[in-house]
């Protein structure tokens, strides 16, 4: 089946599916190993996909001992493990067993350690930055000698340990997550979602406690941890610390580091604890923008959008509306669009912002004119400009034609 080599070679998945369709065997060899070696090595999920589904085998025994299923644990790829070791359920306890085993030693020895004692090499390493776009995360990944492989085996061995029920202590998993101290680093993000699931009093307890870490990398994953409690397990729907956010306050009110600041923030914003509104205005002047763009989240607004809890909210989002961090404005023509109150400030705010720099702001400016049925959103909705075809239609588009529609019902009764 020279034609699903050549189809696998050049990562074409729609060819490789049409092949298997048509009968092409799924095992097929490429020099001498199954197609599936080939597609795992390139990190070609897709193409490994279609295999799987096509009936190759990720635990078939190959000629050095090893599996596909052990070969994507080598070359250390997340995702990729997943969709072999998932392909099988229940995977058998021997292959499980080795499955951890695996990445537990490529964890204690080191990824580049591991690779040059592989390789027998002692040259330098070449290492690139892989965004996964998707999930919005990064690995790095390292090639010595022809050999290649990502630095994601502490996410592989955290997501095998949890889907086979093993618990490990939160200790161990903070420090896998700092190992790759970075937010959108997939180690730290896939560590942060596994302790996030377990949404226990525990994992909530150690977790702010570690707030009071020296260590600002500690406190910023604690902070993340938090958030993703308070988000809840999205598998179950269980969200109970979700209006938990005003136990932050305190650390809100004396954390200096801006970026972990700004998560803890986050997390706390989603609770409506009167004091929350309070440390959101304190920070109004915040010399960073990460922490002034998130000031608006604090400041409550009743369910018809018309009332506030405290009356300088309203001024401290004018304020933030005219700021010079295009991001902070963003966040206050938001808060300003969904404002039903009638002050005439607000309306002349979003007719300003109509002309930002950015075009999400014009349209969320426009958009909050049109619901507040002010006449100069048919103005400056010529302002919000052409839209990129390939993105999906903002309905606040329709807002404007939607506004003349009253309009013309209240001119005709």
């Amino acid at each position: 089946m020279e034609e699903l080599v050549a189809a696998v070679r050049r990562a074409d998945t729609d060819e490789v599916r049409a092949l298997l369709e048509s009968g092409a065997d799924p095992e097929t060899l490429d020099d001498g190993l199954p197609v599936l070696c080939r597609a795992v090595a390139a990190y070609d999920e897709p193409v490994a996909e279609a295999l799987l589904q096509a009936g190759a085998d990720p635990l078939r025994r190959l000629p050095d001992g090893s599996t596909p299923l052990l070969r994507a644990v080598d070359g250390g790829s997340h995702h990729m493990v997943y969709a072999l070791a998932s392909h099988r359920v229940p995977l058998p306890a021997p292959e499980r067993d080795g499955l951890l085993a695996r990445a537990r030693h490529w964890v204690e020895t080191g990824v580049e350690a591991e690779l040059r004692r592989l390789t027998g090499l002692t040259g330098p390493v070449e290492r690139i930055r892989v965004e996964d776009d998707e999930v919005g995360c990064w690995c790095e990944q390292l090639t010595l000698g022809g050999l290649t492989v990502r630095d994601e085996h502490r996410a592989v061995l955290t997501s095998m340990e949890e889907r086979y029920g093993i618990r490990t202590s939160f200790d161990e998993l903070v420090a896998r997550a700092l190992a790759h101290p970075d937010r959108d680093h997939l180690v730290w993000s896939d560590v942060v979602f596994t302790l996030g699931r377990r949404v226990d009093e525990e994992t909530w307890h150690w977790s702010r406690d570690l707030l009071n870490h020296p260590d600002r990398l500690h406190r910023l994953l604690a902070a993340d941890l938090l958030l993703s409690l308070i988000f809840g397990d999205l598998v179950t729907g269980r969200a109970p610390f979700w209006e938990r956010g005003r136990e932050l306050v305190p650390w809100a009110e004396q954390e200096e580091d801006p970026e972990v600041l700004a998560v803890i923030f986050q997390a706390m914003t989603h609770d409506r604890a009167p004091e929350i509104e309070a440390v959101g205005l304190s920070h109004l002047a915040h010399p960073d923008p990460r922490v002034r763009a998130l000031v608006t989240d604090a400041l409550e607004l009743s369910e018809d959008g018309r009332s506030l809890a405290r009356p300088e909210s309203l001024t401290a989002v004018l304020t933030l509306a005219r700021d010079e961090d295009p991001g902070v404005r963003e966040a206050a023509c938001r808060w300003l669009a969904h404002y039903r109150g009638r002050e005439p400030e607000v309306g002349d705010a979003l007719v300003a912002l109509t002309h930002d720099e950015r075009q999400s702001v014009r349209i969320d400016a426009v958009s909050g004119l049109a619901y507040r049925d002010d006449p100069r959103c048919v103005e400056a909705e010529h302002r919000i400009g052409p839209v990129d075809a390939e993105l999906p239609f903002d309905e606040r588009l329709m807002d404007v034609w939607r506004y003349q529609r009253r309009q013309e019902a209240a001119w005709g009764s």
